[in-house]
């Protein structure tokens, strides 16, 4: 008995509580600021429909230009970012000189004969793409929302930035985050709050969430984006659009903000493709993998009659998460249902080590060193400010950071009252899940689990919901790939939002998230744009 108490963190399930009870007694305010639905103008071009692969095709066949497709997209991320606020700095006019040099080029080789080896290392030509602010965009905005980094320009793309750009892809701006990434909504006192563009009084989630309210409004054709907890994944989800965390280790991150130099934040930190169409998926990650590309093998067919499908509606029992809205258990299991019907073998065991997902997450992340300090004054790097001090201010526009950063500044400093005692533990609890995940899928299984426990939330919902991101930020800690796939815009009287579930593998099994997704998509028709 000693023995179960000593390993049961009370504080833990106190903060769940608590949350639930938040939860409860605000959720009525949260309708009545947010109840009204309004969102960005509708789609009325055909061709911003297609993904990257269909343009890229169209591109160097020359049904049409690379001029045509920037110039279309420009406009349409005009038409929207009144309403959703994503865009930081954009580059429109290099953009349209690379469009037009790059169908000068085309024209060339198509005379000569060459257009094969011209795309044969540029599978991206002429198409255009956008980059979360954090992933770095040489000469943009590389303040990642921080109000002391007013003006600070990226010298140098980021690594997986200048693969795509390698490949022949044009890059049209870099989008919000929360403070240096650190949060799941996407906000901050530089640029402000970007909204969902199905529900503009909603959240398109954090912190890739500029990137999510720009693909879902067909305002992008991809995203290059990044994943410590949650990141693409969250935005995705919220958003309806596909966003893949991959194994980690495959694509580079180097030149990523923030960049911490604990051993284990190239474990948990991915930079990742997010897109509209599942079968852009495997070709942007073989594009962002680089040298690394052949380790996933994302070339060999996959058979959805080979695949073994596992699955779970929510962590088990744990008071510290959330209860999983219906409407997304309802999707894991048509999904379930649907999967079978292709000629999956569908498991019915679980992962009971799930329930413990808040504890090894918050235990294990919050090990690292050299995680930014919210709290710390710009002005002078030895003195911290005071966090309840800051979060007295907010209210009244005083604060250095956004209410968002101050919670992650709380979460850090409390570690939800897990002792520091104990991180070895959920380390080696770490471990075992790893491994017997690892073990269980193997080189043909996929578990399907919600990404959060709901759809998109109001603006400031993500406070007493926030353990929703729970459902996400394990998969970080254990290194496993994991992608995102929506199925559905549910139209009732509460929501018109995306509702979508996570696909998890074992590590270097990539392929089986995006053959799943793909799947997926054939069967519930994928993203639906807002309308």
């Amino acid at each position: 008995m000693q023995n179960i108490w000593y390993h049961m963190e009370v504080g833990v399930r106190l903060v769940g509580i608590l949350l639930r009870f938040l939860n409860f007694i605000l959720t009525p305010l949260f309708w009545l600021k947010s109840h009204k639905r309004t969102c960005v103008p509708p789609v009325t071009e055909p061709m911003l429909f297609k993904g990257a692969a269909d343009l890229a095709r169209e591109i160097r066949n020359g049904e049409i230009t690379s001029t045509q497709v920037v110039t279309m997209y420009i406009k349409r991320i005009k038409e929207v970012n009144p309403y959703l606020n994503a865009v930081v700095e954009d580059r429109y006019r290099a953009a349209l000189y690379e469009a037009r040099a790059c169908d000068v080029q085309i024209k060339e080789a198509m005379r000569l004969g060459t257009i094969e080896d011209l795309v044969k290392n540029k599978p991206l030509l002429g198409v255009p793409f956008t980059v979360k602010e954090s992933c770095s965009l040489g000469g943009l905005s590389n303040s990642v929302g921080c109000l002391e980094n007013a003006g600070r320009k990226a010298t140098a793309d980021g690594a997986a930035v200048a693969l795509v750009r390698d490949a022949g892809a044009i890059p049209l701006l870099v989008s919000n985050t929360p403070e240096l990434c650190l949060g799941w909504e996407t906000t901050n006192l530089l640029t402000g709050t970007t909204n969902n563009p199905y529900w503009l009084s909603k959240t398109p989630g954090g912190s890739s969430g500029g990137e999510a309210a720009l693909l879902a409004s067909a305002a992008s054709p991809f995203s290059v984006s990044s994943d410590i907890a949650g990141s693409i994944r969250v935005p995705a989800a919220f958003c309806g659009v596909y966003g893949h965390k991959p194994t980690p280790g495959i694509i580079p991150i180097e030149g990523h903000i923030p960049t911490l130099s604990d051993e284990q934040f190239p474990k948990f930190l991915t930079v990742g493709p997010m897109a509209r169409k599942a079968e852009d998926l495997p070709l942007l990650l073989n594009v962002m993998a680089g040298e690394n590309r052949h380790v996933l093998n994302l070339d060999e067919p996959v058979n959805i009659e080979d695949i073994e499908v596992f699955y779970m509606t929510e962590a088990m029992d744990s008071i510290a998460l959330i209860k999983v809205d219906k409407c997304i258990q309802d999707a894991v299991l048509e999904a379930v249902q649907y999967l079978s019907r292709c000629g999956a073998t569908v498991s019915e065991e679980k992962f009971k080590g799930l329930e413990d997902s808040v504890e090894i997450s918050i235990s294990v992340f919050f090990s690292m060193k050299d995680i930014p300090n919210m709290l710390q004054d710009p002005a002078d790097p030895k003195r911290e400010k005071n966090l309840f001090l800051e979060i007295l201010k907010c209210p009244i526009g005083g604060a250095s950071r956004s209410l968002q950063g101050l919670s992650f500044a709380l979460i850090e400093k409390t570690r939800l009252f897990i002792p520091k005692s104990k991180t070895d533990f959920y380390k080696d609890k770490a471990d075992k899940l790893r491994t017997e995940i690892t073990r269980r899928l193997g080189a043909r299984g996929v578990l399907l689990y919600p990404a959060h426990g709901g759809a998109a939330h109001a603006h400031g919902g993500v406070f007493p919901r926030a353990s929703g991101v729970l459902y996400t930020m394990p998969f970080n800690i254990l290194g496993l790939p994991a992608a995102v796939a929506p199925l559905a815009l549910r139209r009732d009287l509460r929501r018109a939002l995306p509702v979508c579930l996570q696909i998890i593998a074992a590590p270097n099994q990539d392929r089986l998230c995006l053959a799943v997704a793909k799947q997926l998509e054939m069967g519930f028709g994928g993203w639906r744009p807002p309308q």
